[in-house]
């Protein structure tokens, strides 16, 4: 969610946490700072409410800082407190400087007893509580390692903390708990972070650091420490982002640039799990022979756990359900190991809800297995199982690629499930198969080729206030995705509904000039779905229709504009559909003006309940 970037070594600090900072933006932020240890002593902190240019001319009132070799930057997305400079990390005590990512879940408690003993907080966060703690560890035992997992044994929550001790100027502490956080040292010096791209260009390998273990960061290198005393370092693992993928290549948005990326994505996601014309994954038969699957995730990846369900059932004849992970261990579900399975999906691996109901299904012994995009992240490695979408990096708020690999995995999935369980040949399967390495990424490219068609449809849409999605089958669960996407990032209220639900209480709202999007991939439903787009045009709707070139021919309606799909096989029509809607809310999102990679209020990575 926040980001925090680290440096100690002998170039100067506050360029690599600036850049850190920058290259960290994509995770949401409403305000930044940095601490660096300044000749002489003392340490320097600067905030900023806002953006990066906020803090960036905060700091141009203090060229001392351009000095220093040792720091820690943070962006903070607010949770305990308003985005105000007070609120905004670093914080600091007597004795250190703290950047925390997380929620202390007892923070009112120690703030109640830090009162007690005479503290005075001057902020609201939960992170401040966390400094104080650490510097009464500190204050009492001088020891930096004991005084971090002192502290971790008083806390309930999640933490990466990033820690500058000013009597130790040339060194920087670390430790996590459940919020991911990397560590690296190269040849310029030594670096923590939040995420992958703030390394990029500096060092080549990283180690994600374990739960419970504290690391030092010095110029001389990496230690790490448990409970015991020094300990082994975790592995290092290869950097394969470049700066490349984290720069926007000439488009105006990484939004657009990442929507432009889903033909290759799908490349090399289909022919990561394809042998010889047959879905193919590095998964024991066992799981195949489940009797119903769980799909669980948040927001876009639990969209495409709709999708996936829905493949599941209509293809291998599977029940499979769909689970709100942020919901689901607290109706006290009800679990069966030896049947099903448990399918967790997550573009960033780090998501909380998540990763907390992967920890309560692996507690019943239920098999698990992780569809994630981010290799050694926390689920891929907690759960039994795991499946990495190769779509590359992501550094807009709004998922758009990681979304359509998630599918295309969940549909190959099915396709095995299918197979083995009889209910597709194999002759059907190698043609379903054929499509998805053939067919899809060329008609994916061939609806960005029209995306001048969708930016005009768009500007209709862009003011309105509030807009609905229709659809049947599939499409209805496109269309969960497609209002996800436009009310993330331009700020329009939509809904999405299937389409048989318009008499049930949502035709009350479709009243003159209000658009509606119907989605019509599914033949079988075409009927039904045009006498659904009849009864909204009829109360004088706006209505866009994105359909098959097949159905578009029956669309001559007043008051409906159309957006003919490429012709392409029935597995292939909801992706294309969907990078429509990416489009479609793309561009209104760029006729409002918003901050389309940075919606307000979103962060990239949930790492907190």
């Amino acid at each position: 969610m926040c980001g925090i970037i680290g440096y100690v070594g002998a170039e100067a600090a506050i360029e690599h946490l600036t850049e850190g900072l920058e290259r960290l933006a994509y995770r949401g932020y409403d305000s930044a700072g940095v601490a660096v240890a300044l000749d002489g002593g003392d340490v320097l902190t600067v905030k900023a409410g806002g953006r990066l240019e906020a803090l960036r001319a905060r700091l141009r009132e203090h060229p001392e800082a351009a000095a220093a070799h040792c720091g820690i930057g943070h962006t903070r997305w607010a949770t305990h407190g308003r985005p105000t400079e007070r609120n905004a990390h670093p914080h600091t005590t007597a004795h250190l400087s703290l950047v925390h990512n997380g929620i202390i879940e007892n923070e009112a408690e120690w703030r109640e007893r830090l009162a007690a003993e005479g503290v005075e907080l001057c902020s609201e966060t939960d992170t401040e509580v966390a400094a104080w703690l650490i510097d009464r560890a500190y204050t009492a035992s001088g020891d930096p390692i004991g005084a971090l997992l002192e502290t971790a044994r008083l806390l309930r929550g999640s933490f990466a903390f990033a820690v500058l001790f000013h009597d130790r100027p040339d060194a920087l502490y670390a430790m996590r708990r459940d919020s991911p956080l990397l560590v690296a040292h190269g040849e310029g010096g030594a670096w923590l972070a939040s995420d992958m791209p703030a390394l990029l260009g500096h060092v080549r390998r990283c180690m994600r650091l374990p739960e419970g273990m504290v690391v030092r960061l010095g110029c001389d290198g990496v230690s790490c420490f448990g409970h015991g005393g020094e300990v082994a370092p975790p592995p290092t693992e290869e950097i394969t982002q470049t700066v490349e993928q984290a720069q926007r290549g000439g488009y105006a948005h990484f939004m657009q640039k990442e929507i432009g990326e889903q033909p290759e994505a799908l490349r090399r996601t289909v022919g990561r799990y394809v042998r010889d014309n047959l879905p193919c994954f590095p998964l024991p038969d066992s799981l195949f022979r489940r009797r119903r699957v769980r799909l669980i995730a948040c927001g876009t990846a639990m969209h495409a756990g709709l999708l996936g369900r829905r493949m599941l059932e209509r293809l291998a004849r599977l029940p499979a359900e769909v689970e709100i992970a942020s919901e689901f261990r607290y109706r006290n579900p009800i679990l069966a190991p030896d049947e099903e399975l448990c399918i967790l999906l997550s573009q960033s691996g780090e998501t909380a809800d998540t990763l907390a109901a992967l920890r309560h299904v692996k507690a019943f012994g239920v098999p698990t297995l992780a569809i994630v995009n981010a290799v050694g992240s926390t689920i891929a490695v907690e759960a039994d199982h795991v499946l990495y979408t190769p779509a590359g990096p992501e550094i807009a708020v709004a998922s758009t690629k990681a979304y359509s690999v998630q599918c295309a995995v969940l549909l190959l999935l099915a396709l095995r499930f299918a197979l083995l369980r009889g209910e597709m040949g194999e002759d059907e399967v190698r043609a379903a198969v054929a499509a998805l390495a053939e067919e899809l990424p060329t008609v994916i490219e061939e609806v960005l080729t029209g995306e001048a068609r969708v930016a005009e449809l768009a500007r209709e849409i862009a003011r309105a206030e509030h807009l609905f999605f229709i659809g049947r089958g599939v499409d209805a669960d496109i269309c969960s995705e497609g209002s996800l996407k436009l009310k993330e990032i331009s700020y329009i209220h939509s809904e999405a509904y299937p389409a048989g639900e318009l008499k049930h209480g949502t035709l009350s709202l479709v009243v003159e000039g209000v658009p509606v999007v119907a989605v019509m991939t599914e033949d079988v439903l075409c009927d039904k779905m045009l006498s659904a787009v009849r009864e909204v045009a009829a109360r004088g709707a706006r209505v866009l229709a994105v359909v098959t070139a097949e159905i578009a021919s029956h669309m001559a309606m007043d008051g409906v504009a159309v957006l003919a799909l490429p012709k392409a096989e029935r597995l292939v029509l909801p992706f294309a559909a969907v990078v429509v809607l990416q489009l479609l809310a793309y561009h209104a999102a760029v006729v409002r003006g918003c901050d389309v990679d940075r919606p307000r209020n979103l962060a990239k990575a949930v790492t907190v309940e």
